[in-house]
């Protein structure tokens, strides 16, 4: 991964067969970006996307390999329990053009994988709300 700054935009580029989420956490890190949003594209062969299942309020996951383009990666950054809490969506498209999408938990990149970071100045973080089942904002 090697990236960029902007201003308070930073130019990500993760390299082919490096993990999108992880590093993605972990240039977080490094800048100390703890408040942002992220958008993107790419490509990958292996990922893992899900769906919640608001009645049972659990994560449906499901594992997708062959070559995708990720036609849109979106997302924001805050914190949770002191730690950075990335929460991404994807859609992909496949070599029949049909799309995808859903919460993104992993994707290994099999070409590029082009993320813009907009860090925002401040501090959001997160709890879990029982009655949704998800960690939610604490505005």
């Amino acid at each position: 991964m090697t990236y960029k700054r902007f201003g308070n935009t930073y130019i990500i580029s993760i390299e082919k067969g490096e993990e999108v989420v992880e590093s993605l956490k972990r240039f977080c890190q490094e800048e100390n970006v703890k408040l942002g949003y992220i958008t993107g594209i790419g490509a990958s062969n292996k990922l893992v996307i899900g769906i919640f299942d608001t009645k049972e309020k659990v994560y449906r996951s499901k594992e997708i390999t062959g070559e995708h383009e990720i036609t849109s990666l979106t997302g924001n950054v805050t914190t949770m329990n002191g730690e950075i809490y990335l929460h991404i969506h994807v859609t992909l498209a496949n070599s029949e053009f049909n799309a995808v999408g859903g919460h993104l938990n992993s994707a290994v990149v099999s070409g590029v994988c082009e993320v813009f970071v907009h860090k925002v100045e401040g501090e959001v973080d997160r709890e879990f709300d029982q009655d949704v089942g998800l960690n939610v904002l604490k505005l």
